[in-house]
């Protein structure tokens, strides 16, 4: 299996940008997949945002396995983080996002009410991995169709300022990944969920991956979507990826099989899943690197 990476000259100069202006904002806004909570999250961000305020917003919790969703926020909590998740495309999206922001920023806010600022704005940069959803949740929150969306990683490029009619000051920003994934398995996780461009990774090996982990964790999503057996869940996942193709009349054409696997996956038609659990990570440490 080839090693997957991607980190494009735009995301080192996003990187520097971001700390250029991290001192024109009072709160970073971490997006994270709440698919794959900690294997989207950018050790990088962690060097960017120092001694900053920080809200945790698992995006796309639409998509995820609400009971392990939980079991994540639980474990943020207990960390001391501030952590939220959230359905970019919900109507209560900015009450979502700005009260617990308000919450970590209870002092600054309160200083400033004692030197008599009447509207109080919270300005913010959203900084998070490519196609975790920043540019939808910016336009929810801004209620207009600003910030560039594509159902594909590495759409924005560049910064802008985007301001809501209640109080926030959002920093767009591109999304950014890290120099090098030391475990292959985080770059599989952002493969399948789609924060990866596909032309960098081989689609069957991805899917395999993804195959193996929905026999463990989800099968019955997958014995209804293809209609298998559960004697076609004993089989390799090779095999098994065949059978897929040939059912959905692809013949033999097992790569263009493994991209519509990943485009059910990614689109939730095989279900709500999440690929990280807590049991499987070094929690001392918290770090890719």
């Amino acid at each position: 299996m080839a090693n997957i990476q991607w980190y494009p000259g735009h995301m080192a100069k996003a990187i520097r940008e971001i700390q250029e202006k991290l001192h024109l904002v009072d709160i970073i806004f971490e997006l994270v997949d709440a698919r794959i909570p900690e294997s989207s999250r950018n050790p990088k961000v962690k060097e960017i945002i120092q001694q900053k305020p920080h809200l945790l917003i698992l995006t796309k919790s639409d998509l995820a396995d609400p009971s392990i969703t939980k079991q994540w926020l639980d474990y943020y909590h207990a960390q001391g983080q501030y952590a939220i998740a959230v359905d970019s495309r919900a109507r209560t999206i900015e009450r979502d996002i700005q009260g617990p922001a308000q919450t970590i920023l209870a002092q600054r806010l309160q200083n400033q009410t004692e030197r008599g600022l009447k509207k109080q704005t919270i300005r913010a940069v959203c900084v998070g991995i490519p196609n975790v959803g920043k540019s939808t949740l910016l336009n929810h929150l801004v209620n207009k169709k600003i910030a560039k969306t594509a159902d594909r990683p590495g759409v924005t490029k560049n910064q802008q300022w985007l301001k809501s009619k209640n109080g926030l000051a959002l920093l767009d920003t591109p999304g950014i990944l890290w120099p090098k994934f030391e475990d292959q398995l985080i770059g599989q996780k952002l493969a399948f969920t789609g924060a990866i461009k596909e032309k960098l990774f081989a689609s069957d090996d991805v899917a395999l991956f993804g195959l193996a982990f929905f026999i463990q964790h989800y099968p019955e999503v997958l014995k209804e979507r293809y209609r298998l057996t559960k004697t076609d869940l004993e089989l390799a996942t090779p095999d098994l990826l065949l059978k897929i193709t040939k059912f959905l009349g692809m013949g033999d054409d097992y790569d263009r099989a493994s991209n519509r696997i990943m485009l059910d996956a990614r689109k939730g038609k095989l279900g709500r899943f999440t690929l990280d659990r807590i049991e499987d990570f070094d929690h001392e440490t918290n770090d890719h690197n």
